[in-house]
């Protein structure tokens, strides 16, 4: 993918704001570039946000009534638009991969993703807000019984391009077979159709996904486990610096707490207070 091939989900959706003075004090300065117009060039704050059929700490889903977004990221960053009394614009994507390759197009400002090195040659990497565990899922009557199971030659694990679930997998699975797919749907289908012996996820991610699988179960353990986080494209250090603090002020205040919550996930674990990846 390059910086004009994106897949555009929705188009862009303008939030509704309001204005918080005592972080946006903070955030200017007369007559000099500030910590704000780093994070948000273009006078907007642009958020790259996955666009999915799972809920999950970072991705968004659409409400099947309204049709609106709703998930954690939605709740953070409007909660950070309005601190700053910017517009909020949401740039869809697909999924995590898309963000990473693009952080360098100018399309977005800031993100939430889930930490590992090889993301860090595209992004800063500000304060952590969730812990992610990645898990497998397995159709009935499979043979994979542990984790262990699918590090196994003819094991083939199906996992999002670019996610850190796929990317630890490799690592804990290295004598199965991986496939790359584009979505979690594409994941669904894959294993629907007898091509897939195994998904590797997010556990928050594969409670909805084993929700459309009939049979299936999510294995005891996890195979690889990081932080998520809020991140901005490589080397804006005011601005990551802006965005961690808000980061941090919405754990001790509870905001991501509730946002899982009310996402349906509430056994999600909360970063500690100062968790940097």
């Amino acid at each position: 993918m390059n910086c004009n091939e994106r897949a555009d989900l929705t188009g862009s959706r303008m939030l509704p704001t309001t204005t918080a003075a005592d972080l946006l004090a903070q955030a200017t300065g007369a007559g000099e570039p500030t910590a704000v117009d780093e994070l948000a060039p273009t006078g907007r704050l642009r958020v790259a946000m996955v666009v999915g059929l799972a809920p999950s700490a970072f991705a968004a889903v659409r409400d099947p009534e309204s049709g609106g977004l709703r998930g954690v990221p939605v709740v953070l960053f409007q909660a950070l638009a309005d601190s700053l009394a910017l517009p909020l614009d949401i740039v869809p994507f697909l999924g995590v991969g898309e963000i990473e390759l693009t952080a360098g197009c100018g399309m977005w400002d800031v993100t939430l993703l889930p930490a590992d090195d090889e993301r860090r040659r595209a992004v800063t990497f500000g304060a952590a807000y969730h812990i992610l565990n990645c898990a497998y899922l397995v159709p009935a009557g499979s043979p994979v019984k542990r984790v262990g199971d699918a590090d196994a030659p003819g094991v083939r694990i199906v996992g999002l391009a670019g996610g850190a679930a796929l990317r630890g997998s490799l690592r804990a699975s290295p004598r199965a077979t991986h496939i790359t797919v584009a979505s979690p749907d594409d994941a669904v289908a894959l294993m629907h159709g007898g091509s897939a012996d195994v998904i590797a996820l997010g556990r928050e991610s594969l409670r909805a996904v084993a929700s459309l699988i009939e049979g299936s179960r999510i294995l005891d353990g996890t195979f690889f486990t990081t932080t998520t986080a809020v991140a901005v494209p490589r080397g804006r250090l005011r601005a990551v610096g802006l965005v961690s603090a808000f980061v941090e002020d919405a754990k001790a205040s509870g905001l991501v707490r509730r946002a899982l919550d009310e996402l349906g996930l509430p056994d999600a674990p909360v970063a500690p207070a100062g968790a940097y990846p």
